[in-house]
């Protein structure tokens, strides 16, 4: 599975109509055969010293063509095209072995990490991350890998993706962040954190 993370921000001189329009269109991408699940809506929170954003799209596809295929398809297009109130926005994309998307209710933490300059310790990074949430069974389930679209990630390479059940859990368990960056801190230049809602599964034609 490829797991498609887009964080973006609106200009704060946005119409609710524009903001409306923009979120029927992006809800609209369930209707292109590749997309396998989707999810956009408001975050939660955002934790970084260098980037805001307000809302995420999330996608899941069976493989990287299929995803290929979605970014030139013409309702994606045309969307993006006509676009205005978008102030800020990244895209960051890896691959998983988890088949399970985030079930309704539940909130992800999407963490993503900008390596140093001359770190090349990737597989540590990797099992680091693989050890750490695996210790951890309130993490409902979770993903992470190597970015594979580094033109649009504004540098950074590495993602986890962590579901809880729910707020209380995930505000109740900081302690995996601070252990990942205890762990980690030799490594990361800086990092991007964004708590998510998990709305109402949309599943596309391909997955049924």
């Amino acid at each position: 599975m490829i797991e498609h993370v887009v964080p973006y921000r609106l200009k704060p001189e946005a119409e609710q109509s524009q903001i409306t329009d923009m979120m029927n269109g992006i809800n609209s991408f369930i209707s292109i055969n590749e997309v396998v699940h989707l999810s956009a809506g408001p975050l939660l929170r955002t934790q970084s010293s260098s980037f805001t954003f307000t809302h995420m799209l999330y996608c899941r596809f069976n493989s990287e063509d299929d995803l290929n295929a979605y970014m030139v398809h013409p309702t994606h297009v045309s969307l993006v095209n006509r676009t205005v109130i978008l102030d800020d926005i990244m895209v960051v994309d890896w691959i998983t072995e988890d088949a399970s998307a985030p079930a309704p209710g539940s909130v992800s933490k999407v963490v993503l990490l900008k390596m140093k300059d001359g770190v090349a310790q990737k597989d540590y990074v990797l099992e680091v991350i693989r050890e750490t949430c695996s210790k951890f069974s309130s993490i409902r389930q979770f993903s992470f890998g190597e970015n594979f679209s580094p033109k649009r990630a504004k540098g950074f390479s590495m993602a986890i993706l962590m579901v809880f059940d729910g707020v209380e859990s995930l505000d109740s368990n900081a302690e995996i962040m601070d252990l990942l960056n205890e762990k980690l801190s030799d490594f990361v230049e800086d990092d991007l954190v964004l708590d998510y809602m998990n709305g109402t599964p949309q599943s596309g034609s391909s997955s049924t």
